[in-house]
């Protein structure tokens, strides 16, 4: 299973990561952890993993994933049309980037908290914190 390939410490400093990134905005994150991707494409798995967490559902659009199968070596991000429509065009190439650095040297939890960390930033950025708010899906990282 997919979820023994982290510590409790590890699990935890993603979980923070989250809560951190949506500590300043009405934008949604989530992790999907895999141990294969059981289709050829890793984006459409990632669309599969998106429309199946709810992230197409958030009031403006705004959702995050951060799709990893472990034992492939495969990953994606995916950001919903109002998140996508709002960050620079290579945005999403550079978060990517990002990680790939960090996974080639096996640091994949550290290599997840950044691009969480960046996507936050975006976030706060083009959909800032609302009195009205409300977390509108949990923090927890999502395996199969």
């Amino acid at each position: 299973m997919a979820e023994l390939a982290f510590t409790d410490q590890e699990k935890e400093q993603i979980v923070g990561a989250i809560r951190e990134a949506e500590r300043d905005t009405s934008g949604e994150v989530k992790v999907h952890i895999e141990k294969n991707c059981p289709q050829p494409d890793v984006m459409d798995r990632a669309k599969e993993v998106f429309f199946k967490l709810g992230l197409d559902k958030t009031k403006l659009r705004n959702g995050v994933l951060f799709y990893v199968a472990m034992d492939d070596h495969k990953f994606a991000i995916l950001g919903d049309a109002g998140i996508d429509a709002a960050v620079p065009d290579n945005f999403w190439l550079t978060t990517k980037d990002t990680l790939r650095g960090y996974f080639k040297a096996g640091q994949i939890t550290e290599g997840l908290c950044a691009g969480i960390r960046m996507a936050g930033q975006q976030l706060k950025s083009h959909f800032p914190y609302q009195s009205d708010d409300i977390n509108e899906l949990p923090d927890d990282i999502s395996f199969a």
